[in-house]
């Protein structure tokens, strides 16, 4: 059985919290070897790094979501910033912007995901970027930063052609998950035309959950519905699919 790495999924909240050894299961079964875990502010540390030390598999990431800045997001960096001298992190993450849900925080978003930036070249770590409705603003930020050693993976792409190509041009991966399974997605126009060697998978997990299981909770071991998805748009046995996106996760990790 191929393997499979899950990039991107918060197995560490409350909604596994009755059952996190049948999913953690259940991942093996499915053909997963890591599960990599993003981190959401000060709340989710505790919780993430106790799943970690429980399993293997799970891999934790240490950073600030755009979702959690604030006017108060300063307090929040410092905590990273502490964390991140402590020991060696996978990756820095979630970090990014995001204009869909509050558009309040819009500099201080910006401000965040600079600073995390500039902190995950002095690590040299990947970032894990979250960019919801805000895609070209993201580009842009990280095109002025202009730090060719910064990388990492846009988590949960669902943007066009041309935005997939400035991404993989910029030397970044894209993250796909159950979008690229949803009717009305968009990824069929997309996927058939970006290169497999810059994509690797993720379930975003508890959110997100490919179709026929939309609007459950996500969890890994659904990860194989989304590479199953990829290997029919790029008219690919689902084997190499597993297995192109597990090196291209290795790499993004190293």
């Amino acid at each position: 059985m191929s393997k499979m790495i899950d990039t991107h999924a918060h197995i560490y909240l409350d909604q596994f919290e009755k059952d996190i050894d049948e999913v953690l299961e259940r991942s093996q079964e499915t053909g997963i070897e890591k599960i990599y875990m993003p981190n959401i502010d000060h709340t989710s540390i505790d919780s993430m790094l106790e799943l970690e030390a429980k399993s293997e598999m799970c891999v934790a990431m240490m950073g600030l979501h755009p979702c959690s800045v604030n006017k108060t997001f300063e307090k929040e960096l410092y905590l990273v910033e502490e964390w991140l001298g402590k020991r060696q992190w996978s990756a820095i993450g979630e970090i990014g912007t995001d204009l869909y849900w509050d558009k309040t925080f819009w500099s201080q978003q910006q401000e965040a995901f600079t600073i995390q930036c500039q902190w995950a070249v002095k690590y040299d770590r990947p970032v894990a970027i979250h960019c919801r409705e805000s895609i070209d603003e993201t580009i842009e930020l990280i095109e002025k930063i202009g730090d060719e050693k910064l990388r990492g993976v846009f988590h949960c792409f669902t943007g066009t052609k041309e935005q997939a190509d400035k991404i993989v041009e910029l030397g970044f991966y894209l993250g796909i998950g159950g979008v690229a399974t949803f009717k009305n997605g968009g990824m069929d126009k997309v996927l058939p035309d970006v290169d497999i060697n810059k994509l690797v998978l993720e379930t975003d997990s508890p959110y997100l959950a490919p179709t026929p299981n939309r609007g459950k909770r996500n969890e890994p071991a659904y990860i194989e519905l989304v590479a199953s998805k990829i290997s029919e748009y790029k008219k690919m046995e689902l084997d190499e699919v597993k297995e192109v996106t597990t090196i291209n996760a290795k790499q993004l990790f190293k």
